[in-house]
């Protein structure tokens, strides 16, 4: 039995790892010449080709992320029918693998595909690709949002804060700054306007040339406006770091335990966070999905191959594989416009997919 998993285990590695290569090639290809545009709009600024592929190599590991249920897949379908057209898996299961043994023993190489794709999306996926996009930042400007910016809140005890940050610089400083104050009664009670903003690792921002207004209600409905001019000035909250970079940044990007805290600070302050439950739940369910590959390419080692054949079953297999990837983009937007169950809008796609894999395994496995 050891022989016999070395021998699927080694030939499925070195299809993946084939197939893999060939898609990140691909993807850095049409990376490259999509950036070459930036090139030659930010040349001034001295944002060259050197630093267009270093921001188009960090973005691999993200790539690799998204490809991997994708990849384990088709490098799978094309082992196992490969073995099933030189009739090697005929020779196994005379042997003793019977459709069991071999769902067992593709399950278990799966399981190391789910801790890889796992690690990928929540450790170093989520740390290049912002170093990526702080790289192109701080040659062709700074990060930013839309015209307006992103907007953040902060609820403390006596007030409830609106804070809107302008852009993100490449060094982490936040610039153009607004804090809107209001008091219990939901009254405007200050503005305060900074240039920009550092943060602070005692959870605070050190604002600079800052403009503060302040609103105090008088006897009556007289209202006395003051008006400061501060070089400096603290403001005590508790929005970190990544935070903002998730209010200025894809979602997606984040890992597990910052988009957890991210929805637990906007449930806290009573914001929408439909679409940032649903990318938790994804890179929670995503990495799930190379086990529903696995199960899905294992009926291909049962099927009798005419000369020929194999590539019709390839890219059938291809196929599978990209209309899962869509399925899941889908059912992401559908399930954030209609306001589904997060977890259910992230399991849906693995649960189809599962279904039909088991189904297929289930008719020309262990029926036939």
């Amino acid at each position: 039995m050891k022989t016999l998993r070395r021998l699927i285990y080694g030939e499925v590695l070195k299809a993946v790892a084939y197939v893999t290569f060939g898609f990140l090639s691909l993807f850095f290809f049409f990376d490259v010449v999509a950036e070459m545009q930036s090139v030659s709009r930010h040349a001034a600024n001295g944002y060259r080709l050197v630093h267009a592929l270093g921001y188009v190599g960090l973005l691999l590991p993200s790539h690799l992320y998204e490809l991997m249920p994708i990849t384990v897949l088709i490098g799978t379908i094309v082992v196992m029918a490969r073995l099933a057209q030189s009739s090697e898996f005929t020779i196994l299961r005379t042997s003793g693998l019977g459709p069991w043994r071999a769902l067992r023993t593709l399950l278990t190489l799966g399981i190391w595909f789910v801790i890889l794709t796992f690690a990928l999306g929540d450790y170093l996926s989520p740390a290049t690709d912002r170093a990526a996009q702080l790289l192109k930042a701080r040659y062709t400007g700074r990060i930013t949002i839309g015209q307006t910016g992103a907007w953040l809140k902060e609820r403390q005890p006596y007030a409830t804060y609106a804070v809107n940050v302008a852009q993100l610089a490449a060094d982490g400083t936040l610039h153009g700054v607004r804090i809107f104050e209001f008091d219990n009664r939901g009254l405007l009670a200050s503005m305060t306007q900074a240039a920009s903003a550092s943060l602070q690792e005692d959870e605070a921002w050190q604002l600079s040339e800052v403009e503060r207004t302040e609103f105090a209600q008088q006897a009556g409905a007289t209202i006395q406006i003051d008006r400061v001019a501060l070089a400096t000035l603290r403001w005590p909250n508790q929005i970190s770091k990544e935070m903002v970079s998730a209010a200025l940044l894809k979602p997606e990007r984040m890992n597990t335990l910052d988009l957890f805290r991210y929805i637990q600070h906007l449930q806290n302050n009573a914001q929408t966070a439909q679409r940032h439950e649903i990318e938790f739940w994804k890179k929670v369910f995503y990495p799930l999905s190379c086990l529903v590959m696995v199960v899905l390419a294992l009926p291909f080692a049962y099927f009798h191959f005419r000369s020929g054949g194999l590539p019709t079953y390839v890219f059938g297999g291809v196929m599978a594989g990209i209309s899962f990837f869509l399925l899941n983009n889908v059912f992401g937007y559908m399930g954030n416009l209609q306001n589904w169950q997060p977890w259910l809008t992230a399991a849906l796609p693995g649960l189809v997919y599962s279904v039909l894999s088991l189904s297929a395994f289930a008719w020309l496995v262990v029926r036939r």
